[in-house]
Formats: structure tokens, sequence, C-alpha cells
């Protein structure tokens, strides 16, 4: 693609999610949420192949319904209230049928069918934007509307409970990256009424391990659990790296991913609400064990080869790497400083 075009669709990426993170009137945030998605499809379509093509198809159709679902609950709102601003979405009919269009957008669970299958025609580039930058925008509407509704937190335990099932019995990278992403948003949105803060804690931290995970497979460009077998011979030293920012993203100590759960866990039981943080630690187990897949497959088995030496070339890579130190790095050691950003958000 064309560099002017590919940076005008960047730049009408990220207004997108600015008019909708500045708006108040739900017309100007579902104005931005349409040019985001507008700005992102012929990004997924740029390589042309049929994988991308109906990635791309089935991204549009599902955005589509979500949007008309949120206009839908937006206009429903001001014909019986007479407003339209954000916060002030208080009758039920409507306030749940945006929540339903909101969790559409995002991928939860049992709306997320449709997130692994576009994941999986996308490069990691443009799945990088939509695990990451696309969650922004409607994260930011859910954090401002009424959260007092039952049907949320069933969503958002059924979502760390099919993150978890779904992802055991893949073999794809962009898949089980894909079912992470469910798992991940049930845990914020479990505590989102709760403690926002603590929500945006975890999506904060999300963000950069997922940054870290979806760099180093491009580095390697492996796209399945086949492949990762060939990374140690392509760069050991970032592939030693590798288990550790998996077993963050499954939530092990003392590392990063370890301390949104164990806050998460901590608020729960605090709102006596010991049943729902059971579950979800159980179904941390479940996503824990495919991350170890992961890193078995990456560390501990080499690839088939049909003559003694296992070493492929190794040529000097012309891809940026700073942004995967840092994220790794972050990845790793951010678990002690996690209670001072906390207070910071406070």
């Amino acid at each position: 693609m064309n560099p002017y075009i590919m940076s005008i669709f960047l730049l009408a990426l990220g207004l997108g999610t600015t008019i909708t993170f500045m708006s108040s009137h739900w017309l100007l945030a579902w104005m931005g949420l349409e040019i985001n998605t507008l700005a992102i499809i012929p990004l997924m379509a740029q390589h042309h192949h049929p994988r991308s093509v109906e990635a791309s198809t089935k991204y549009f159709l599902t955005q589509a319904t979500a949007a008309a679902m949120i206009l839908f609950a937006s206009s429903t709102n001001a014909w019986i209230t007479g407003q339209w601003d954000i916060t002030e979405l208080s009758h039920p009919v409507p306030s749940t049928i945006m929540m339903l269009g909101l969790a559409l957008k995002i991928g939860m669970a049992p709306l997320h069918t449709w997130l692994p299958e576009v994941l999986q025609g996308l490069d990691l580039t443009t799945g990088l934007i939509m695990s990451t930058w696309q969650k922004l925008a409607p994260f930011s509407l859910l954090m401002q509307i009424n959260l007092d509704n039952p049907v949320l937190i069933m969503m958002a335990i059924m979502s760390t409970m099919v993150g978890g099932w779904g992802g055991l019995n893949q073999t794809q990278l962009r898949k089980i990256l894909a079912y992470s992403s469910i798992a991940h948003i049930g845990w914020m949105i479990l505590v989102l009424q709760f403690l926002p803060s603590l929500t945006l804690l975890t999506l904060a931290t999300y963000i950069v391990m997922t940054l870290s995970i979806f760099s180093l497979f491009k580095l390697n460009k492996t796209t399945s659990i086949n492949t990762l077998a060939t990374s140690w011979s392509k760069s050991p030293a970032i592939t030693a790296l590798a288990p550790l920012i998996l077993l963050s993203l499954g939530g092990l100590p003392p590392l990063t991913g370890f301390g949104p759960k164990w806050m998460i866990l901590s608020e729960l039981t605090k709102q006596e609400l010991n049943t729902i943080a059971t579950i979800t630690a159980l179904s941390a187990l479940l996503s824990l064990y495919f991350y170890l897949r992961l890193s078995y497959a990456m560390t501990l088995t080499l690839s088939p080869n049909t003559t003694p030496v296992t070493n492929q070339w190794r040529f000097n890579t012309k891809q940026l790497t700073i942004h995967l130190s840092i994220s790794s790095i972050m990845s790793l050691t951010l678990l002690p400083l996690l209670p001072s950003i906390m207070t910071l958000i406070n």
C-alpha cells in the first residue's frame, strides 16, 4: 500500500478513537466508532488474499450490526428520556441493547465468534491493531454508561470461560491470541462497575503484553504452533524471553500479568462475590495451559530436520525491535510498580 494512503488510514483510525473519547453525545460517539471501522477495513484487506478479504467482510458485517444496535439503543433512550448524553443512559431496555452492541464491538462472549475468524485472516500487524487499539473506543463508552446490569456480569464470566476453553484445541497462533483477548476482556468487564481504574490498569497491561507477543511472532514470522519450533535457531535471545512473556499473559507471579488478576480477585472478594472470583480464577488455569503449550513448543522442541545441522541462516533483521524490547521489559518487570500506578490512576 502507498505510504501516503497508509498514513491517511492510520490518521483516520486515531481520529475515530479520539472523537469517541471526547464525545458526550451518543451521535458523536457513534460517528467516531464508524470512522474507526471504515479506516481499518482497507488495512485488513490490503494484501488482497482471499482470507483477508473474507476477514474484512466478516468484520464489516459484525461492526455494522453493532453500530446499528448502538444507534438504536441511543435513539430509544432519547425517545424515552429526552437525553442524548452518554452518562444519561438510564432506562433498562436501551441500556441492555447498548451493552450488547458494545460487547459485539469488542468481542465478548457469547458475541465473540467473529473475533477468532477475523484475526486468523489478518497479518500480525493488523491483528495487533485489532487486539489493542480497536478496543479503546468501546471501552471508553462502557466506562461511562450505567453498568448496574446482571447481563454484563454473566457475559464477563462467560468470556473468561470461553476464552479458556476455546484456545485449548487451537494450533494457529492468531486464534489462540484471539481467545486470550476474549478471556482478558472478561476479566476487565468483571471489575468495571466496582473499580473502573482497575479496568484501565488491566487494559494497559494487556496492551503492553499483547504488543510484546505480537511483535515477537512477527519478528520470527511464526503463525502456527509447528513453526514456533524454528524460533530458537532464528533469534535465541528473544526466544528465551518468550515463555516468560506468555506466562505473564497467563498471570503467573512474579511477572506483570499477575498484578491485575490478583487485584481483580481481591476486589471481587471484597464485594462478596466469592463464587465469581473462584470461577474466574479457575478459568485462568485453562488459559495458562495453552500458554504453557506455546512455551513448550517454542523452547523445548526442535523442528524436523533432514540434515544434522539445526541452525538456520541468521540474517540481520531489518525490522525495528525497539518496541519489542521495551514492551518485553515492561511485561516482565512492572509488577512491583503496579500498586503505585493504581494509586496514581485513582
